[in-house]
C-alpha cells in the first residue's frame, strides 16, 4: 500500500480518490503495472488477513462484497474521470492492466 502511494508522489500527482480529475499524470508503472488499484487491493488483502486471523468465516465472505461495493461506489467514477482526462492513453492502460488482479 505504501509503495503504491510513493509511486504517486514520484509522479507528483494527486493520490486523493475524491478528486481523480486533479491527476497530473497517469501512473502505470510499479505496482500499477500489475493492478489499476493496488491501494484498494491492499485494503482488501488486509481485510482478508484480519478475518482469517480472527477465524471469522463471515468476514472472509465479506471481502468480495467490499470489493464489489468499492468498485461500484468509488472505482468506476475514478475510471470515468481518468478516461476523460487521459483519453486513449488510459483506455490502452485499461486493456493491458486489470482493475484488481
Amino acid at each position: 500500500m505504501l509503495t503504491s502511494a510513493v509511486w504517486f508522489a514520484r509522479q507528483k500527482t494527486t493520490i486523493n480518490p475524491l478528486h481523480p480529475e486533479r491527476a497530473s499524470h497517469l501512473v502505470t508503472t510499479g505496482p500499477y503495472a500489475i493492478s489499476r488499484n493496488p491501494i484498494y487491493l491492499a485494503d482488501a488483502a488486509l481485510l482478508l488477513a484480519w478475518a482469517l486471523w480472527l477465524g471469522n468465516a463471515a468476514g472472509v465472505l465479506m471481502v468480495p462484497v467490499f470489493m464489489r461495493t468499492l468498485t461500484r461506489l468509488q472505482i468506476r467514477s475514478e475510471e470515468q474521470a481518468l478516461a476523460v482526462k487521459f483519453a486513449e492513453t488510459y483506455r490502452d492502460y485499461c486493456r493491458r492492466v486489470r482493475r484488481w488482479l
